[in-house]
């Protein structure tokens, strides 16, 4: 049977586990393999791209970050701001006596984005990072996991309901094949990056 939707991967699991009494638990099943790709995951199709408007010391994250990609100020002329620890960016503002100016320096606090200097004006901060996979559900069918690695959901779900179900002399089995897919994934996304072979082109001068 192919899995290709949200209700396809609950009849699979279903059927690997032979029952047909655990609708519920399969969602929560699903759920924590969501979970759990969430902290293991980088690949490209989960980056996302915003802009926010910043003008004070903290602004909120997006809803659905992760992890930072890179942070560009749209200052004249554009330029980096640079992750930095919480500790570092506070002897920083000690140092200065918390001055004001373009920022160049941010640390994650507090669920927000903290800037150094603290904008003397209002910026345009366009943000690259890894967001959170689309959720499946009744209402969203898909998304790029299931689409192009149905794998990674299907043992990612049967792992999660192994204690539940007492399946522990399968849980190995699962546990191994649910990596060998993620590796996968997080290979394909080294392979993009970096043009298929890992190695940079190199163009000769004549």
């Amino acid at each position: 049977m192919p899995i290709t939707t949200y209700s396809e991967l609950q009849t699979v699991i279903a059927d690997f586990l032979d029952r047909d009494d655990q609708t519920t638990r399969i969602q929560t099943f699903i759920d924590l393999a969501e979970a759990t790709m969430d902290r293991q995951l980088r690949h490209w199709r989960m980056e996302r791209r915003s802009n926010a408007t910043v003008d004070t010391q903290y602004t909120a994250l997006p809803s659905d970050f992760l992890e930072p990609v890179r942070f560009v100020l749209q200052a004249d002329p554009p330029h980096a701001v640079e992750l930095v620890g919480q500790g570092e960016i506070m002897d920083r503002r000690q140092a200065t006596s918390d001055t004001t100016g373009k920022p160049r320096y941010y640390a994650i606090t507090d669920g927000t984005i903290e800037l150094f200097p603290t904008p003397d004006t209002q910026y345009t901060l366009e943000m690259v990072y890894y967001s959170a996979i689309d959720k499946l559900s009744g209402l969203n069918a898909s998304n790029w996991v299931l689409q192009y690695h149905p794998d990674a959901y299907l043992y990612g779900a049967l792992i999660h309901s192994a204690p539940f179900l007492g399946e522990d002399a399968r849980m190995q089995t699962w546990a191994a094949l649910f990596q060998s897919s993620i590796d996968a994934i997080n290979v394909e996304n080294e392979r993009a990056k970096s043009g298929g072979s890992g190695r940079r082109l190199k163009i000769r001068s004549y």
